[in-house]
């Protein structure tokens, strides 16, 4: 056998090693965060439910998922163990602002580009804008039933099915 015969074999061998090398690493990964469990983590099992571990043992875990709600899961069906800032940012919404001395962006740009004559802008601002639509108040009344009428006539009239056309 030449070498070019084989050489497809061995590409094939090579790729089988190395996706089960790093799937085996993933697995590995996923053992030691399960490992890391103790009772007061914050958890986030694969369904998507956040709970706090309370007891851990050896293939099942106890969690408290709420006020007396306590609930039993395998081990295997713990995706994630959150960080306390993790946990509480997502079950709580508390975010721990480690940037709190930082400027704050104000939610008004007009803050960040104030001029002296600010206050001749604000007194514009307030008169209202002629955009040349009339409001219903403004019709006159002989107007506005005109146009009822109008509509009324417009529509098809209804009868008791006794018509002279046939």
């Amino acid at each position: 056998m030449s070498l070019l015969t084989l050489l497809p074999f061995i590409v094939l061998i090579g790729a089988m090693f190395l996706m089960t090398r790093s799937a085996k690493k993933k697995q590995q990964q996923a053992a030691d965060m399960r490992n890391q469990m103790q009772p007061g983590s914050g958890i986030r099992t694969i369904g998507g439910m956040y709970a706090t571990v309370k007891e851990v043992n050896e293939d099942t875990v106890l969690v408290d998922a709420g006020p007396g709600v306590d609930l039993l899961f395998a081990k295997n069906a713990i995706g994630a163990v959150l960080t306390d800032d993790e946990y509480n940012r997502i079950v709580h919404g508390i975010e721990h602002d480690l940037k709190s001395d930082a400027d704050i962006v104000p939610d008004d740009a007009s803050s960040l580009t104030a001029t002296d004559d600010s206050a001749a802008d604000a007194s514009a601002d307030d008169k209202a804008v002629d955009l040349g639509k009339k409001d219903a108040a403004d019709e006159p009344a002989d107007e506005a039933a005109e146009a009822a009428e109008a509509k009324t006539d417009a529509e098809p009239k209804k009868t008791d099915g006794d018509s002279e056309a046939k």
